[in-house]
């Protein structure tokens, strides 16, 4: 998982923005079940084990650029028990790809996910509302893993 001063120093870097994450950045170590989609966690939503998995492999595809975790205006640094602490909360899910929407839906298994589907970002859109984006590739589409 990111490094607490790693997410505090981006996020005083950009307030108005929050960084795009990594699947390591967000999944490695995260054991916090729903910091992404809460709402479907014990309602059939895989564990986060297995949506990293997902991911790892859609990632490792040839028509996948990047994936990367969209944070949620929830993440915040908190202050428990006079220490701080680092509250990650998903949004969605956000893959570079060259394949269509509804290919993309099969690939990551949406149904399976209990996730509303791939939308699609405009680059501009995506760069308005998150810092660390990574370059999208000519041909590419980003789509955006979503939960309601």
């Amino acid at each position: 998982m990111i490094a607490f001063n790693t997410i505090k120093k981006l996020k005083d870097e950009d307030e108005d923005r929050l960084p795009l994450l990594t699947l390591d950045e967000f999944f490695n170590g995260n054991t916090e079940e729903y910091s992404i989609a809460p709402n479907q966690f014990g309602f059939g939503r895989p564990p986060l084990a297995e949506i990293w998995d997902i991911m790892q492999k859609v990632e490792a595809m040839p028509n996948t650029a990047w994936v990367r975790v969209a944070l949620h205006d929830d993440t915040e640094v908190v202050e428990y028990d006079g220490k701080e602490l680092l509250h990650l909360s998903g949004d969605e899910i956000i893959i570079c790809t060259s394949v269509k929407a509804s290919e993309l839906e099969e690939l990551v298994n949406c149904e399976r996910l209990c996730s509303d589907g791939a939308e699609e970002w405009e680059t501009s859109s995506l760069d308005s509302f998150f810092s660390c984006r990574p370059p999208v590739p000519d041909g590419f589409h980003c789509f955006g893993i979503v939960w309601d």
